[in-house]
């Protein structure tokens, strides 16, 4: 029997400053993201925020790997994509492995 491979969840909390901006953002960065095998499971749905920093649009996609997850972030394309958040957003994003 061998390990099943384990997969990642890219999670992002944002505070989106510039709407216009971060449109541009998303409407590029999806693409990246699914260039590299990443499915989106929330974005921006109702949250309840129990502790830390209130940031109104949450992000969470999963990928079949930490490292596909860490490629798209660092790749030409997401890259593009972030250049048009920066400015826009205060944002947190972090890489998880799951068990």
């Amino acid at each position: 029997m061998t390990d099943k491979p384990k997969g990642a969840f890219w999670i992002a909390h944002v505070k989106v400053l510039d709407t216009v901006a971060y449109g541009k953002y998303a409407a590029l960065a999806g693409p990246a993201i699914a260039a590299h095998g990443g499915t989106f499971l929330a974005r921006g749905g109702r949250y309840v925020q129990l502790e830390g920093n209130d940031r109104a649009r949450n992000v969470v996609a999963r990928f079949p790997s930490l490292d596909a997850a860490v490629a798209c972030y660092h790749s030409a394309a997401y890259q593009e994509a972030l250049s048009h958040a920066r400015g826009a957003s205060e944002r947190d994003l972090m890489v998880v492995e799951e068990d």
